[in-house]
């Protein structure tokens, strides 16, 4: 994929996934602004990956999205492709969650992702010539997952974001799409199930075994930049409003909410009258765990 003359903003790029994307979109030729809440973090991203600027600010008012697209007018003149990949963690369970713990996560990856992505479509409309939208998702958001209730919520609407921003913006020639991850991260280590198979691989070099890429789709952040580049490529134009996962040796297309099944009743429903009638099969939910061999 060639990205020479694009313009990509990645937030939360100092370290972890954003920090594999950045140097990957560089990598194959884009100018690239990395961005993280931590100055030496960004420092040392912008020292790694040749040609880029960084931005150190927290994701989520419209005055860091806006200082972001500015920079990358400001050093390279353009903003082609956005990756909104800024995050945080506060995992608790509903009985525990507080409101700061339910706050501070809906700010930097719901709203975050929404201030971010109105500037740099902004710009990309004001400019011409299309542009590339990626939010980043997570399984989490597709399922559900135990003591995530803030985090859930979030991805779940970067992916409805998504499918309506790629309506609002597709006679702008501007793709959108969520790319939900899966990949061995200072978070994913820690699951009981990963973390002796991935402190292994690290410490000898191996690669993770097959049941981990391909039955768990868990590989490398690394694994996950492919998508990423084709995405903001022009390989990619016909692509929009999806959700995409990847991971190991995974690539997978996800469905998007429908009917699955349906009853009609002449008059309406009262309650004893679906009490009567319900046969629904129920649909799963929730995270499988994961099945070690």
């Amino acid at each position: 994929m060639d990205l020479n003359g694009k313009v990509a903003v990645v937030t939360g790029s100092g370290r972890g996934l954003g920090l594999a994307y950045a140097t990957a979109l560089a990598a194959a030729g884009a100018s690239v602004v990395v961005n993280d809440v931590d100055r030496a973090a960004v420092d040392a991203a912008v020292a790694a990956i040749p040609g880029s600027v960084g931005v150190a600010a927290a994701v989520g008012d419209t005055a860091s999205a806006e200082k972001l697209v500015a920079a990358a007018v400001e050093a390279f003149g353009r903003i082609d492709v956005l990756i909104t990949n800024a995050g945080i963690l506060r995992d608790r369970v509903l009985w525990k969650m507080t409101d700061e713990d339910f706050d501070a996560v809906v700010a930097v990856h719901l709203r975050g992702t929404f201030t971010c992505a109105r500037a740099a479509a902004i710009r990309m409309r004001e400019q011409g010539g299309g542009g590339r939208i990626i939010l980043i998702g997570s399984p989490a958001g597709q399922r559900g997952n135990f003591g995530q209730t803030n985090y859930a919520a979030a991805k779940a609407g970067i992916a409805a974001m998504a499918r309506t921003w790629a309506l609002e913006l597709a006679r702008s020639e501007i793709t959108v799409n969520a790319v939900v991850p899966v990949a061995a991260t200072e978070m994913t280590k820690t699951i009981p199930a990963f973390a002796p198979v991935i402190e292994e691989a690290e410490r000898t070099g191996r690669p993770y075994p097959a049941w981990l890429r391909r039955d768990e789709g868990l590989g490398t952040v690394e694994d996950v930049t492919g998508l990423i580049t084709f995405l903001a490529s022009d390989a990619a134009t016909g692509i929009t409003g999806q959700a995409i996962g990847i991971g190991g040796d995974r690539l997978a297309l996800w469905s998007h909410p429908a009917e699955r099944s349906v009853l009609f009743r002449d008059g309406g429903w009262a309650a004893a009258d679906i009490a009567a009638a319900w046969d629904f099969e129920q649909e799963s939910y929730g995270i499988p765990a994961p099945v070690v061999p």
